[in-house]
């Protein structure tokens, strides 16, 4: 029989409160266990972010979880010994760096840069936050491990393409994509202090090799190779705010637009405060359109600039 709380007219944060209830009663979830991040719950229901708080706030009032600073949401079933810590914790010679900078990326990339810290990371792995630091220095480090295996999930092509600008726009769209899969990368990157991190060097290295034989000095190659990676970068850095939002607010930037567009290019006795503005389709705006205008018009300016080099 379908419990109230498993009513398809009830609220949405009933229904998985309820189903977390069933994983708990299962044994799927036990006492001591993290249950999941208003975040994996956003992924996982496809919810707004309140609407998982609400869930998590409707266990703790049930009695079957509470919070654990620094740590957590955990399960807390009354009448049921929890397991200690010690029996929750995975020994750490289980432990390696890789297995460390993977969990680490998946945090960044469900719940952004910000989330990530070598309490949360532990916890995730249950392991002692001191067992972390046997193989990374600390936060600094574990990102710029984190981001160098980014750079090494997308190789540039070797042997190189041909035409310098095929070469470019290959290395272009290959770090679109990384940003796209990993929306806290931009944040990580500098240009003032560059990331030091071997495959981000590679690259890099092979950027300014796009550009062999075109009579360019060094510097002027160098200059190039950063201001395409600068403009993806550029980019990419409302990628991870985007994701945020849409996870916080259960809509899409397009629909914000749609609801909110029209209103704002309005003014208050219904006619049109900027005609220019108006003129504009709403969805015209998107982050990957504006990603394609942008590279050709750069390609562009260093066609001109190899044609006609300054003295």
């Amino acid at each position: 029989m379908t419990s109230p709380a498993e009513s398809s007219a009830d609220p949405p944060f009933l229904r998985i409160a309820a189903e977390l209830r069933r994983r708990i009663e299962g044994g799927e979830l036990r006492p001591g266990d993290l249950l999941p991040s208003t975040r994996q719950i956003v992924r996982e229901f496809g919810v707004a972010m309140a609407t998982a708080g609400k869930a998590l706030t409707a266990l703790r009032q049930a009695g079957l979880a509470r919070p654990v600073p620094g740590v957590g949401t955990v399960v807390d079933t009354p009448g049921v010994s929890p397991r200690t810590p010690h029996d929750r914790r995975r020994p750490a010679a289980s432990l390696d760096r890789g297995r460390i900078v993977r969990a680490g990326s998946a945090i960044a990339d469900a719940e952004g840069l910000a989330a990530l810290s070598m309490r949360r990371l532990a916890a995730e792995l249950d392991v002692t936050t001191m067992a972390l630091y046997r193989h990374v220095a600390g936060r600094e480090q574990l990102i710029l491990l984190m981001a160098d295996a980014a750079f090494g999930e997308f190789p540039l092509p070797e042997p190189l393409p041909p035409g310098w600008r095929h070469r470019l726009e290959t290395a272009a769209r290959q770090q679109w994509a990384m940003y796209r899969r990993h929306p806290w990368l931009a944040q990580a990157v500098s240009f003032t202090r560059p990331l030091l991190a071997p495959r981000a060097m590679v690259h890099s290295e092979w950027m300014m090799r796009a550009l062999d034989g075109l009579g360019l000095d060094p510097a002027t190659s160098l200059h190039i190779h950063a201001c395409v990676a600068a403009y993806v970068r550029g980019v990419a850095a409302d990628l991870e705010s985007e994701a945020a939002a849409a996870a916080h607010s259960g809509i899409t930037g397009e629909q914000w637009m749609d609801t909110r567009g029209t209103p704002a290019l309005t003014g208050p006795s219904g006619g049109t405060a900027f005609p220019n503005l108006a003129l504009v389709p709403l969805r015209s705006l998107d982050l990957d359109t504006l990603f394609e205008f942008g590279l050709h018009r750069l390609l562009e300016g260093i066609a001109a600039l190899i044609a006609s080099p300054p003295p």
